[in-house]
């Protein structure tokens, strides 16, 4: 090896990383140390140049390829763990800075997701079989931030937890429109629908609006949901109130401004919008390359400055923010896990590369979510500064109530 080296050498601290050449020469790098131990081998003499000019993106792709392989007992998770714990020597690295400076150069083409692209960005994540989804989410097939009450709580009680606590900090009554936008697999809408509210869900998924259709109609209230296959941008009409989780990440910051100003334009006098979204605590960055061209074209996790920013100039009030910190972590932990068990199953259904580009994805978010600057913000936000309660104490509240409610109990009409 002539140039990986140069990299591992400055990068690999903690733990201990031993890779094995496609010759047989096997270098340790890295303390032993703080870290886990992993034996790295490299099946292609090309992935020295590769991996140290842009090593995010060329282990990913050599994964999925087996061009690269871990061995003596080391999985893709400790290979990512020893990633994660020593992330700051990489971003250190010259070459490595250069490389950043890039990506945040091409950020708003990155981003760039007008009506089309948008749609088409989605559904290349999105519009896999249900029954893919359906191995390793829970019950409900919420894809999105769970909320635990305690950290060894279910995923199917944290997730039951979150409807709860949205519904709460949304304060419902029987009558209500409100729109969801980007409404997954329909567990929100099926759930605000059950408490006497009619639900305009909008996505631009077609598989997810098929089975969110089929959901509905199982649960009995197909008649308070209308879904429609379109944008964000392109919806009508005025709304008591508006929800959004898991779509924010979907923009682009270019278009920030046009999904806020969308918000503003929907809400009906006295009506406030409540948007649930994965954030940074860092400045503002870019997407990861392995991320950006294969998980979710298009997307990008927001700065808090950058949210703000965009509402300061919409003119929204921000009448409530919360940060969930962890809770991401958990959920995502709970999704490898189920993945890994009917890994046999996705391999069947989608194939060997497919199966190791979502083991390398699903484990390079969940500990993104412990060691990186990912959390998950939740905004209350409306037109008036008093449509909102001023107090809190109505979400704590209203989640108790939601809590002691028999299952499936609909108002009255």
């Amino acid at each position: 090896m002539r140039f990986l080296p140069h990299l591992l050498k400055r990068f690999v601290h903690k733990g201990q990383l031993t890779v094995i050449e496609p010759n047989g020469t096997r270098t340790v790098f890295g303390s032993g140390e703080d870290g886990p131990n992993v034996v790295m081998r490299l099946k292609d003499e090309k992935l020295d140049r590769e991996l140290f000019f842009n090593p995010e993106l060329v282990s990913a792709e050599a994964y999925m390829d087996g061009r690269l392989t871990f061995e003596d007992g080391s999985t893709v998770y400790d290979f990512l763990m020893l990633f994660s714990v020593n992330r700051r020597g990489l971003a250190s690295h010259p070459v490595q800075q250069a490389l950043r400076r890039s990506w945040r150069a091409l950020k708003r083409w990155h981003q760039s997701n007008p009506l089309g692209r948008s749609a088409s960005n989605a559904q290349s994540h999105y519009d896999h079989p249900p029954e893919f989804y359906r191995l390793w989410l829970d019950s409900r097939m919420i894809y999105s931030c769970a909320y635990f009450p305690t950290p060894d709580a279910s995923l199917e009680e944290a997730q039951e937890a979150k409807l709860r606590h949205i519904a709460a900090k949304l304060k419902l009554e029987p009558g209500m429109r409100v729109a969801e936008i980007g409404s997954g697999w329909g567990a929100l809408a099926i759930y605000l629908a059950e408490l006497g509210v009619h639900v305009t869900a909008i996505n631009v998924a077609t598989e997810q609006l098929a089975e969110s259709k089929k959901r509905a109609e199982a649960a009995g209230v197909a008649d308070r949901i209308t879904f429609f296959e379109r944008d964000y941008r392109e919806l009508t009409g005025r709304f008591d109130r508006i929800v959004s989780v898991g779509m924010m990440e979907h923009v682009g910051v270019n278009h920030f401004d046009d999904y806020f100003n969308t918000i503003k334009r929907l809400l009906a006098p006295g009506g406030f919008a409540m948007i649930h979204a994965i954030g940074r605590m860092s400045p503002p960055g870019s997407t990861a390359p392995f991320i950006r061209k294969y998980i979710f074209p298009g997307g990008y996790v927001p700065a808090m400055s950058e949210v703000f920013t965009s509402l300061e100039r919409v003119g929204l009030w921000t009448a409530d923010c919360e940060i969930l910190r962890l809770h991401y972590y958990w959920t995502i932990r709970h999704w490898r896990q189920n993945f890994e068990a009917k890994r046999g199953e996705v391999v069947a259904m989608m194939g060997e590369r497919f199966a190791r580009m979502w083991e390398f994805y699903l484990v390079a978010v969940e500990l993104g979510f412990l060691h990186g600057s990912n959390m998950v913000f939740q905004l209350l936000l409306s037109n008036e500064r008093d449509d909102v309660p001023v107090i809190r104490d109505f979400i704590t509240d209203g989640e108790r109530a939601l809590a002691a409610r028999p299952v499936q109990e609909l108002p009255p009409q």
